[in-house]
């Protein structure tokens, strides 16, 4: 099975979790949970799809490098091999 890019894998589990949103209009800078109206379980529904996909740790005590569409792809980006 191929993976995704960290950013395509990112785009499609944000849009499974949150459909209405359009990643073109979202502010990537801003916390990912106000900008997309996910709440705490949606964001650890998010990060778990994440770890599952890239087969990558992301322990609780990273979530603060994850606030962002743009933190959590630089982190996936560093994490992922």
């Amino acid at each position: 099975m191929t993976h995704l890019e960290p950013r395509e894998a990112l785009i499609k589990h944000l849009g499974r979790i949150a459909p209405e949103i359009d990643i073109d209009t979202i502010n990537t800078k801003a916390d990912l949970r106000d900008e997309c109206d996910i709440d705490s379980m949606d964001f650890l529904n998010l990060i778990t799809a994440l770890a599952q996909e890239f087969s990558c740790p992301m322990p609780e005590a990273d979530y603060d490098q994850m606030r962002s569409f743009d933190d959590m792809l630089a982190y996936l980006n560093a994490h992922v091999s």
